[in-house]
């Protein structure tokens, strides 16, 4: 079996092209999508046979993977949970990784950013851009969380949540009304 064939990338293809066409096949292919469906059986075939290239294919790169072979093997697994939407067995088996590596930083900021846990998911990502500023995955995660943030803050403030003004003189004068009291006691 060539992996590259069964990914559908050219040999030596780098390892973003890789993972790219990994992530579209495992798209494509999850048994999910595929329940009640006399197809559920090759589309299983299927996926451990894409799963076995891209192990094949990133075993063989040294990329962004480091520290000994059980860790490398622990965050592929850990990526192919979070792309099957596994995030408790994502994390539980980063947990049991003792590297902390930016790679580890950066499996923890995605499984947070996927919980929806923003400030921790960019806590993270920003340790593994930190340790690893060459990694252009870490950078575009990070970039992306960062614009979707700014995206929040702009529709809060066009439904009236705008901190950075004081120009609601009823809110001014109910925060008046309410330090005098606190203050004096007198109201």
């Amino acid at each position: 079996m060539n992996p590259y064939e069964v990914l559908g990338v050219r040999e030596g293809a780098s390892e973003a092209e890789i993972k790219a066409a990994y992530k579209e096949l495992v798209k494509k292919y999850h048994p999910d999508k595929y329940s009640n469906n006399p197809l559920a059986d090759l589309a299983e075939e299927k996926m451990q046979e894409i799963n076995q290239a891209y192990d094949m294919l990133m075993k063989g790169n040294s990329g962004s993977y480091t520290g000994s072979g059980s860790t490398r093997a622990d965050y592929m697994q850990v990526r192919r949970e979070i792309d099957m939407g596994n995030l408790g067995v994502a994390e539980d088996i980063l947990n049991k990784t003792s590297d902390r590596s930016a790679e580890w930083y950066f499996l923890r900021g995605v499984i947070s950013s996927r919980k929806g846990w923003y400030d921790e998911a960019v806590s993270n990502l920003q340790q593994a851009v930190n340790m690893d500023p060459s990694n252009q995955e870490y950078q575009r995660h990070l970039s992306s969380l960062m614009n979707q943030g700014g995206m929040f803050r702009n529709q809060a403030n066009n439904r009236g949540y705008n901190n950075s003004g004081n120009d609601d003189l009823c809110c001014q004068a109910l925060q008046c009304y309410i330090c005098a009291d606190c203050c004096c006691d007198c109201i």
